[in-house]
C-alpha cells in the first residue's frame, strides 16, 4: 500500500520529493508552503489530510513549530531541515508524550551515513599513529542557511567520539596557533555546491583524504522517501543512522 505523504515546504527539495515519490510506493495527498501558490498556508486538520508520514523540508525559521504541529496532530514525521538540533531533547520529549513516530537527520544520503562510519573507523585507525592530524573541511552553495551544516556538525562528533587527542572542535576562524586538542572543521558558502565534506589525516610525510560529493540533490530525496516508507508504521524518535543501522543489520 502507497504511503500517503504531506509535504512541508515545496522548494527544490519538496518539488523533487514530489516527483520521485512514485518511484518508492508514496503518494502526495498534501504540500503546505506558505510562499507558494496552490498549496496549503498553513498546518490544520484539513491541510494534513489523510497524509500517514509528513516530510519537512522547508526552513530553519519555520522547522520548530511546525514540529509541534505536526506532532499535536500525533502524524509521523521526517524531518530534513537542519539548524534546530540544540532543541533535540526537547522535541524528543513531545515525540514521547504524542505517541508518534520521528524521523530526523543531519543528511538523507545513504552515501554520507557509511561514509560517517568510514570516518570513525579511520580515526580509530589514525589515532594510533601522533604524527598524523585531523581536519575537516565541508563547502555548500551560497543560499544554505546555516554554517557549519548539521553534517559538519555530526562529523566532528564522530571524530571527538574515536579520538583520544581531539577534545573539542573549533568552527570559527582562529586567528591564532590551533591547540592540539582542537579538531579545526571549517565552512565554505559559495556559488552552487550540493555539498561535499572532506576529513583528512595529514602528518609532514603524506596525507590521507576521505571525502563524500553531492552530485545530485535528488539523493537527499531518495534518502527522505526511504524514511517515509521506514517511520510508517513505526513510534519512537529515530535518527536516519539508526534507520541505515536497521537496513543494515
Amino acid at each position: 500500500m502507497a504511503v500517503k505523504l504531506c509535504l512541508l515546504g515545496y522548494g527544490k527539495m519538496g518539488k523533487m520529493i514530489a516527483a520521485l515519490a512514485p518511484e518508492f510506493e508514496c503518494t502526495v495527498v498534501s504540500i503546505i508552503d506558505p510562499n507558494q501558490k496552490d498549496c496549503y498556508h498553513s498546518i490544520t486538520a484539513e491541510s494534513l489530510q489523510d497524509a500517514d508520514v509528513c516530510i519537512d523540508f522547508s526552513h530553519l525559521s519555520a522547522v520548530l513549530e511546525n514540529m509541534q504541529k505536526v506532532l499535536s496532530y500525533q502524524r509521523n514525521m521526517v524531518v530534513g531541515t537542519t539548524g534546530w538540533f540544540q532543541y533535540l531533547e526537547e522535541i524528543k520529549q513531545q515525540v514521547q508524550l504524542a505517541g508518534t513516530g520521528f524521523l530526523y537527520g543531519a543528511n538523507f544520503s545513504i552515501g554520507m551515513n557509511i561514509f560517517k562510519r568510514l570516518v570513525a573507523e579511520a580515526t580509530k585507525a589514525f589515532d594510533r599513529f601522533p604524527e598524523f592530524d585531523v581536519y575537516g573541511l565541508e563547502i555548500h552553495h551560497n543560499q544554505k542557511a546555516d554554517s557549519p551544516s548539521g553534517t559538519a556538525l555530526e562529523l566532528s562528533k564522530t571524530i571527538l567520539a574515536n579520538s583520544s587527542r581531539k577534545k573539542k572542535t573549533l568552527f570559527e576562524p582562529a586567528y591564532r596557533k590551533i591547540e592540539p586538542d582542537e579538531l579545526h572543521f571549517a565552512s565554505v558558502r559559495a556559488g552552487s555546491f550540493p555539498g561535499t565534506h572532506i576529513v583528512g589525516f595529514d602528518s609532514e610525510t603524506e596525507t590521507i583524504e576521505l571525502s563524500h560529493c553531492v552530485r545530485s540533490r535528488s539523493t537527499f530525496a531518495y534518502g527522505a522517501l526511504q524514511a517515509a516508507k521506514w517511520i510508517k508504521d513505526r513510534k519512537g524518535f529515530f535518527s536516519f543512522e539508526d534507520m541505515i543501522a536497521d537496513v543494515l543489520c
